[in-house]
This record gives structure tokens, C-alpha cells and sequence, in this order.
């Protein structure tokens, strides 16, 4: 019998696939590995630690896995990168609610950087891709700061690196600018080390490709230093002294406010013993006094035994008070900041208008109670928004006001200063949030702030870390946490405007308008690659 040669090839098709060795399973693993773990690295790049560089080598170990893949794989490892970022990061949301809410909240805002993963992987097959890369993750950063619920920029890579040389370029353009350089200076540290592995094997490589990775990281690094030059904490319309009043609360966790006559008389105890000193000589006699928010969680215009306290200490003080109360108003509730004169009471209010989801209001409340009903508890009324920018007058100094979450976004801090803010002020509750690293974290925020806009800002918190710090970024005075005290300081004003001031949301667009260049490219690219191997 003679086999034929077609016998004998459908016998070795039909043969099975030879199983893949251990070592081989593990290799597999090695980019979710390193998608992963990049991600943690990020977040050890974060406050309460300094470590702001560690950005850098968790950019160019992200943009390695990356490099060359699929949109799905690509997919897939920016959701890991997403997961080992912000499961740490935002470990906070769950220190009194339990761990749904805050594994909830992770699992979407990863979706985000999942898809960045697919749009960087996507155009890493372009000429100068750190380039598009670094546009395609602050494009993720702008959706992730208005969806859902008019959004969440917690984690904004700008945000870490209020202790970085790259800090400087949040006066040229906004935390936009600031996050785009340290993410293309990592992809392009990623580029270089490839680059320098392929001329170790084979001695050559190209010297358009070769530039271009040393301008991604040499640019951002110089850029940062020219910004210096936008940065001053000189008066240029005098000065004023302020006073910061943190009064502490009488208990940690969510429940700190049921003692809630207890939260106000600690903020008047502490501004009456700060009168004391004044008087004494010990500390300079304040301009204004500035209380945290929720600092009189007692309606003080519904109740006159809360207004009376307000009033005494504004007296004992002899300085007009911006108190945070919780106010209703024709049926509805208000995250407001009061402005206390001692002679006149209350002569200015600012509401709110970022509050906060699942803090201040409770998005799809019928269905969020159906699952657990005691999350619709913890948040009994929404909190309406305001709709005008906060900018009170304290004499000859104009003080803009953005109330704690706030702090987090772009608009919400600019447009005190475009409305002619001297000085800024985040008054915050972080007492719901014990001792985690929610406050240092937003602590860096409001440092960013200050540098963007050239001006003092000012952190009055219940339960701390309070803070002043000039316009440069640099922490003069802070308080420890959980503790009662004051923090007096001669600051500067200051009336002109940044470029960041001055340019507002067109840097951003800029950036997205690279991005969708670079993603317009790349899937032209692949649909042309498709159609010539059709062919």
C-alpha cells in the first residue's frame, strides 16, 4: 500500500498542538505583571510621599507593555494599570462606608484608563508616539473630570507633583500641560531605554527616532525650568494677615457631625483663644479669620443660638469670619460659606456648586436603595448646587472660595481668580475620612493651585492637615491632624494672571486635538495595512 504525500500532511495536522511549557504560561503573564505593578508605582508616586519622579518609570514601564499591541490587549492592560493605580489610591472612599463603594468607584473610573491603554497602544506604532501617547492619557484625564456625574479628577498625574521640578509648568498651562510632560517624559524614558537595547544588538538605529525620544524627555525637564520665571510669591497689591482656625471635631468617622453644636463651639473656642493671644501680643492681629467648611453645621440663620456664637467670636476676634455652614433655603440645602462681619453679621454667602456624588447628593437614589438602603440614609437630602463664583470681601483683600472637592477642578478654582480673587482659599471637612491620605492628597492639589494662579492659597480644614501656602507651592505653616489650632500669617496679594489663568480650558483642547490627530492616524494607518494585505 503507498501512502500519498496529502495522507500524510492531514495526519500531521491532525496531530494536537504541542501544550505550552510552564515557563512559557509565566511569560505570558509578564505584561499583566508589569501592567499592573506600573500602576502601583504610580501611586507610590503620590502624596503623603515625595517620591514625584517614580512617574516617570511607571509611564515607560506602561508604555513598554503597550508598545506595538492591539487596541484589546492594549485594552485589557490599561485596566490593569488602572486597577493597581487607583485601588490604592483612592483606598479612602471606603474608610467608613465599607468597601463597596470604594471598589465600585475604582472598577469605573478604571474603564477610563483601560481605554487610554487602547488609544496609546494604538498609536505606538507612530512616529514619535510618546508624543501622541502623552496627549491620549490627558484626553482620558478631560473625561474622567465630567463623566459620570460631572465627573471625577481624582488622580490627576498633575496632582503628584506638587513637590516636582515639573511643578513650574502649572503656571504656563494648567494641571493639562503639567500632566502631558511627565507622562511624555516617561514615554519617551520607555523610547530611549529601547532604543538603547536595540543599538546594544544590532549597532544601529535611527537617528530621527533616536532625537525624538531625547527631546520627549529633554523638553518637558527644560520647559519646567523656563516656567520658573511665572513663579513669585512677591505682593504686588499689598498684603493682608490671615488667620486659618482649625477647631478640631469630637469625633473621627461619618457620625463626627451628630455632635454637631460641638463642631461649631470647638471653631469659636479656638478663634476666642486665638484673640487671646492677640491681645497678649503673642500673635499679630488678623485681617480676617477663615473657618473650614462645615465648620457650623447648625443653620446659624434658622438658629439663633448658632448666630450668636458666630457673633461672639467674630467680636472676640475684632476681624470679619468666612464660617462654612449648612444652610436651607426655601426648601432646599446648601454647602455654603458665610462671610461673618463682627458689626454688620452676615454680608456675603458663596454655595457650592461642585458637591459632591454620593457625599452632598446621591445619584439614581431608587436604585442605589434598592441595593443597600443604608447608603440612601447617609445621604438623607441632596445638596443643591450654587451657581455663582465665590469672591468675598475682606477689605482692601478679595478672597476666592473653593469649598474642598472643588479644589479638584480646573474651572471651579479659576474662575475665582478671573473674577478677581487676590488670594484663594479651600475651606474643607476631611473629618469623614480619618487618617488617611485623602488630605495630604488634596493638600497637594491646592499646592498645584497655587502655582497655576500665582496666588496664596489658603486650607482651613475641621480635623486637618490646615495649611498656607505661597504662591510658589511652598508649605509655610500646617497644623497636625486631629488636633485644635491656629495658623497666623502675613501673605501676599497678588492680581495678575498666569498664562494658565490667562489661556483657561484652550490648553486642554489643545491636547485633545493631538490626541485625536494621533488616533485619526493610526487608525488610518491599520485600515490601509488592512486593505494591502487584503490584496
Amino acid at each position: 500500500m503507498t501512502v500519498t504525500a496529502t495522507s500524510v500532511d492531514r495526519q500531521d495536522q491532525q496531530e494536537p498542538p504541542t501544550a505550552p511549557t510552564r515557563g512559557a504560561r509565566i511569560l505570558r503573564l509578564v505584561p499583566a505583571a508589569t501592567a499592573a505593578l506600573s500602576g502601583v508605582l504610580l501611586y507610590v508616586s503620590f502624596p503623603p510621599r515625595t517620591l514625584w519622579w517614580l512617574a516617570l518609570p511607571a509611564f515607560a514601564l506602561f508604555g513598554w507593555v503597550l508598545r506595538g499591541r492591539g487596541w484589546k490587549a492594549g485594552l485589557g492592560l490599561g485596566y490593569l494599570f488602572g486597577l493597581g493605580f487607583l485601588l490604592p489610591l483612592l483606598v479612602w472612599t471606603g474608610v467608613e462606608v465599607g468597601p463597596g463603594p470604594w471598589i465600585a468607584l475604582v472598577v469605573i473610573e478604571a474603564i477610563f484608563v483601560a481605554l487610554v491603554g487602547a488609544g496609546v497602544a494604538a498609536v505606538s506604532k507612530l512616529p514619535a508616539w510618546p508624543v501622541w501617547g502623552a496627549a491620549v492619557w490627558i484626553a482620558g484625564e478631560a473625561a474622567r473630570a465630567r463623566v459620570p456625574f460631572r465627573g471625577f479628577p481624582w488622580g490627576k498625574i498633575a496632582f503628584g507633583q506638587a513637590d516636582g521640578v515639573f511643578l513650574p509648568l502649572a503656571a504656563l498651562g494648567g494641571t493639562p500641560v503639567l500632566g502631558f510632560a511627565v507622562v511624555l517624559c516617561g514615554f519617551g524614558l520607555c523610547e530611549a531605554v529601547r532604543l538603547g537595547l536595540r543599538w546594544r544588538r544590532t549597532r544601529e538605529v535611527p537617528r530621527s527616532a533616536a532625537a525624538l525620544a531625547l527631546i520627549s524627555m529633554a523638553v518637558p525637564v527644560l520647559s519646567a525650568v523656563a516656567a520658573r520665571s511665572l513663579v513669585s510669591d512677591k505682593a504686588e497689591t499689598g498684603t493682608a494677615t490671615v488667620a486659618v482656625i482649625q477647631g478640631n471635631v469630637p469625633r473621627l468617622g461619618l457620625d463626627f457631625n451628630s455632635q454637631r453644636r460641638a463642631v461649631l463651639d470647638f471653631h469659636a473656642r479656638e478663634t476666642e483663644r486665638l484673640a487671646a493671644e492677640v491681645k497678649a501680643g503673642k500673635k499679630a492681629q488678623p485681617d480676617f479669620v477663615l473657618w473650614p467648611e462645615n465648620s457650623s453645621d447648625i443653620d446659624p440663620f434658622a438658629n439663633p443660638d448658632a448666630a450668636a456664637v458666630i457673633e461672639q467670636a467674630a467680636e472676640a476676634i475684632d476681624a470679619p469670619i468666612s464660617v462654612g455652614g449648612v444652610v436651607e433655603r426655601d426648601g432646599k440645602l446648601y454647602n455654603e460659606q458665610i462671610l461673618w462681619d463682627p458689626e454688620k453679621g452676615a454680608t456675603q454667602t458663596y454655595d457650592k456648586r461642585q458637591v459632591q456624588p454620593f457625599g452632598e447628593f446621591l445619584p439614581m437614589r431608587s436604585l442605589i436603595g434598592a441595593i443597600n438602603d443604608e447608603w440612601t440614609s447617609m445621604v438623607r437630602q441632596d445638596f443643591s448646587r450654587g451657581s455663582e463664583p465665590g469672591v468675598f470681601d475682606f477689605g482692601d483683600a478679595k478672597v476666592g472660595l473653593a469649598t474642598c472637592y472643588e479644589a479638584a477642578f480646573d474651572w471651579a478654582v479659576r474662575d475665582t481668580v478671573t473674577h478677581g480673587a487676590q488670594i484663594i482659599s479651600v475651606p474643607s471637612n476631611n473629618a469623614t475620612f480619618d487618617r488617611s491620605e485623602m488630605t495630604y492628597q488634596q493638600l497637594a492639589m491646592s499646592r498645584v493651585r497655587a502655582v497655576e494662579h500665582s496666588r496664596t492659597v489658603t486650607v482651613p480644614v475641621t480635623s486637618g492637615v490646615s495649611a498656607i501656602i505661597m504662591p510658589d507651592g511652598e508649605i509655610t505653616q500646617k497644623t497636625g491632624m486631629f488636633v485644635a489650632d491656629s495658623l497666623v500669617q502675613k501673605v501676599p496679594l497678588r492680581s495678575s494672571e498666569t498664562p494658565a489663568t490667562k489661556l483657561g480650558i484652550l490648553p486642554e483642547i489643545a491636547l485633545l486635538l493631538v490626541a485625536a490627530g494621533g488616533l485619526g492616524w493610526a487608525i488610518g494607518a491599520g485600515m490601509r495595512g488592512r486593505r494591502a494585505g487584503g490584496v
